[in-house]
């Protein structure tokens, strides 16, 4: 509750700490002490707002449903995990849970919470609402992109109550890096969304257009105001768990405001103009341009070198059966075709790619991990090298042909032509497809380039299916693969090229769901690796995505933004927003 007034707590002794009280509406009560954590880093300085620029308006706010960036971006800000991967040093370490124990047979985890929180309505933070949260995850009903994390050995994970700061989570084979596995599962307030999880309704709870008053979280800021269409402002969050080494309460920042801008020239000259405080996910190009005006609009730009981010092109191989996609089920005779995948991934050259959208500031791609991700990279697959000769070769032995104007038939003498889907606020994607449709033109294939505002790109790819081909990036919080599960799981929430599998539709999906649970509960690293390895080979001979390029993380923010310290790992500069301070 906003209205709660703190009364100073008394001491009995130096070495015995009694129970705080509290006054709300006027009754007392005993408060449990709040057993804060020391966050690590500089103490700054309290007060003043930051303004950042997202893409787009975020789709939810709720944790549970969350899958694009702007959601997870504001959602990251206002939530808490129980324990934590520090973006910057890639290790775990104590979050909502001050410390856990792990029993011999890597079975059982048992964790313990810090006492005496508050989610930022004022109400108490226990063991009920980390039960209630992991109920609602691995509802299958509820479809949270975070589920597959918590299969284990084909079970569901168990979450047990042993009393109101204790939770027990069994497993039903050991699981690699489990504790990374707590990360990105933001606790719910039971208090506020138990009602509608039970009355069917959780699918519409926490819309970006609900009343501050509705939503309570454990992360830094809280809800203050949305405007539709132009911006989201958070502000601080009175009982943040979390105090700095002076031993004043986090956040520094009274304000943080989203504002909802849709092209990323936008957001640069938001940001060079001095509208904007920090800038991410920006072009190579739009980083040159910036660079030259950087000491004169006192802002300074990292290049981090490759992230964890990899942008793919594919096709749609869903089951249309239910669909009145007549036109969209004949070509998929061409996308299953192995050859026809491989001929499309030969035509790409990934290295204009690299040099012509990005500059230079990018790598391109053998798979899916990406040369950041130096722990489990596999160097001996290489980039597939730009061969039209190989493509047409490819081609032929497929049974396409080519009439005497140059253009492609398949073996009906249907002409090859299919149009590629791409967001209309990623630049950097855009140009890739248009690159795309000129190296497929000289194959004969006619593309066409078809750009959506995302949210209409994402309904069209996980519901509708109404789309040939489509350009997509994805970059997780972490490199360890469990990350990935809900991508390389036949039956995964992003298995974008066909969605929900009952059943592995090839033997190397079925291959790919063995090498995935298999490196799941795999505890020593290079058996995982030789695993993981192998889940790349797949990747790469089978093409069910066909990866081109990782950029380089590029990141911008004002010079008095301090405790600016951006990271490769995902929330690029939002990760320790908890400590950003303005000078």
């Amino acid at each position: 509750m906003r209205d709660v007034r703190f009364l100073k707590c008394m001491f009995a002794a130096s070495t015995v700490l009694a129970a705080c009280v509290f006054l709300v509406s006027g009754i007392l009560f005993a408060q449990t002490p709040e057993e804060l954590m020391v966050a690590a880093g500089s103490p700054g300085r309290f007060g003043g707002s930051l303004t950042i620029a997202l893409r787009s308006e975020p789709k939810t706010l709720n944790p549970a449903l969350a899958s694009d960036a702007s959601s997870q971006d504001v959602i990251y800000c206002m939530n808490s995990d129980l324990i934590h991967i520090n973006r910057q040093t890639q290790k775990t370490e104590p979050a909502l849970a001050k410390s856990w124990s792990v029993s011999r047979d890597g079975l059982t985890y048992t964790l313990n919470l810090r006492r005496g929180l508050r989610f930022s309505d004022g109400q108490r933070f226990n063991a009920d609402d980390v039960i209630f949260s992991f109920r609602v995850y691995l509802d299958e009903n509820v479809h949270s992109p975070q589920r597959d994390l918590l299969i284990v050995g084909g079970k569901p994970i168990s979450v047990e109550k042993i009393d109101d700061y204790t939770v027990r989570f069994r497993l039903a084979q050991p699981y690699a890096a489990a504790e990374r596995l707590f990360d990105g599962f933001p606790i719910l307030p039971r208090h506020l969304l138990e009602a509608a999880y039970r009355n069917g309704g959780f699918s519409q709870a926490w819309g970006i257009s609900m009343q501050s008053s509705q939503f309570a979280g454990l992360g830094p800021y809280r809800l203050k105001e949305y405007v539709p269409g132009q911006r989201l402002v958070l502000e601080r969050n009175p009982f943040y768990w979390k105090e700095d080494s002076a031993g004043k309460r986090l956040p520094y920042l009274d304000e943080i405001t989203f504002l909802f801008v849709p092209s990323e020239d936008a957001q640069v000259i938001r940001f060079e103009s001095g509208e904007t405080d920090v800038l991410s996910r920006f072009s190579a190009e739009d980083y040159s341009v910036l660079a030259r005006q950087a000491a004169a609009r006192n802002y300074h730009l990292n290049d981090l070198g490759p992230g964890l981010e990899y942008n793919f092109l594919f096709f749609n191989l869903n089951d249309l059966s239910t669909k009145n996609l007549a036109q969209i089920g004949k070509k998929q005779t061409w996308f299953r075709d192995l050859r026809f995948r491989q001929a499309v991934s030969a035509a790409i050259d990934r290295r204009a790619i690299v040099r012509l959208v990005y500059e230079g500031r990018a790598m391109p791609l053998a798979s899916q991990v990406t040369p950041g991700n130096k722990l489990w990279l596999d160097p001996s697959i290489a980039p597939p090298s730009h061969s039209p000769a190989r493509a047409r070769a490819l081609l032929k032995s497929a049974g396409f042909s080519w009439k005497p104007d140059g253009s492609l038939v398949d073996p009906q003498g249907n002409p090859v032509e299919f149009s590629i889907l791409t967001s209309s606020s990623n630049v950097q994607r855009t140009k890739m497809a248009t690159l795309i449709q000129n190296d497929l033109s000289q194959l004969g294939m006619n593309t066409h380039v078809v750009s959506l505002d995302f949210g209409a790109m994402v309904d069209r790819l996980l519901n509708s299916f109404d789309y040939e081909a489509a350009i997509m990036g994805l970059a997780d919080g972490d490199a360890d693969p469990n990350t990935e599960m809900n991508v390389w799981l036949s039956s995964g929430e992003t298995h974008l090229w066909h969605l929900n599998e009952a059943h592995p539709s090839t033997p190397w999906e079925a291959e790919l769901d063995r090498l995935m649970n298999e490196q799941l509960v795999t505890l020593n690293y290079a058996k995982r690796k030789q695993l993981y390895d192998r889940v790349q080979q797949i990747v790469a001979q089978e093409l069910p995505i066909i990866c081109l390029a990782s950029p380089d993380i590029l990141v911008g923010a004002k010079n008095r933004v301090g405790n600016f310290h951006p990271v490769i790992l995902d929330p690029y500069v939002l990760w320790n927003v908890d400590q950003l301070y303005v000078r």
